[in-house]
């Protein structure tokens, strides 16, 4: 059951550490709520409840959403304030691998030349990680399956880090943040394929090939796209029954 924000609900506040400026801690906060889906797709962002939630003034949520906005997270509608973006339909998903596709095989390319040891473990860590989670275990089902899209985006967050473009780095994890909210929406057997993927472009970026790293999260991309497709299509069909 999703935890909803209503103007009446009551819950204890959540302590935010104390550790970068505030603001930071309260955008890693309310980013946390929209991929949990703690905040639904679609729904209106009750600043004074999130507020109450993370124990602190309006100001920082409102500044968070400003630059959740600027992410294209949440969007400001008349009459309401902020409300979370809603799923992508066939067309946006579309245009969002078009976007990974130009984007990522690039990233790859760049970060094979500038991939180091400590990142190169990293990113071992993160397949080993993907490996482990993507085994049955149905008493911690969901729990795994989180542990996955996780480790999912930090593999990609990591080589598009290493492109050494800031503006590139940037784009890929705006279009990354969209990928995992749209994820999570949508369980189905995809773990070992990508994972496999994973590790041909893991294995391209050892041997600093820039090449063969492009080709391989190319093809990762097309077949991300060719699994998540016809689950967007079943679910609109479904909808429309």
């Amino acid at each position: 059951m999703r935890l909803m924000f209503g103007d009446d609900e009551a819950r204890g506040p959540r302590p935010l550490p104390a550790r970068r400026a505030l603001v930071d801690d309260v955008y890693d906060a309310v980013l946390g709520l929209l991929m949990d889906q703690v905040i639904e797709p679609g729904a209106r962002v009750n600043i004074d409840a999130v507020a109450r939630d993370l124990d602190v003034s309006p100001t920082p949520v409102r500044e968070a959403l400003t630059r959740l906005e600027s992410e294209g997270l949440v969007a400001k509608r008349a009459l309401k304030g902020y409300v979370a973006a809603p799923l992508l339909d066939a067309a946006g998903l579309r245009d969002l691998y078009d976007m990974r596709e130009l984007l990522e095989p690039e990233a790859a390319r760049r970060a094979s030349t500038h991939l180091d040891d400590d990142i190169e473990s990293e990113l071992a860590d993160s397949v080993v990680q993907m490996r482990t989670a993507s085994a049955p275990d149905e008493e911690e089902s969901f729990r795994n399956y989180r542990r996955f899209i996780d480790e999912d985006l930090h593999f990609h967050h990591l080589i598009a880090e290493q492109a050494q473009s800031p503006l590139l780095s940037e784009a890929i994890v705006r279009l990354r943040s969209h990928m995992h909210l749209y994820r999570l929406n949508f369980r189905h057997d995809f773990e070992d394929d990508t994972v496999s993927e994973h590790e041909s472009i893991l294995e391209a970026l050892r041997r600093r090939d820039p090449d063969a790293a492009a080709e391989a999260m190319r093809t990762h991309i097309e077949n991300s796209y060719d699994r998540l497709g016809p689950a967007l299509a079943r679910r609109a069909e479904n909808a429309s029954e």
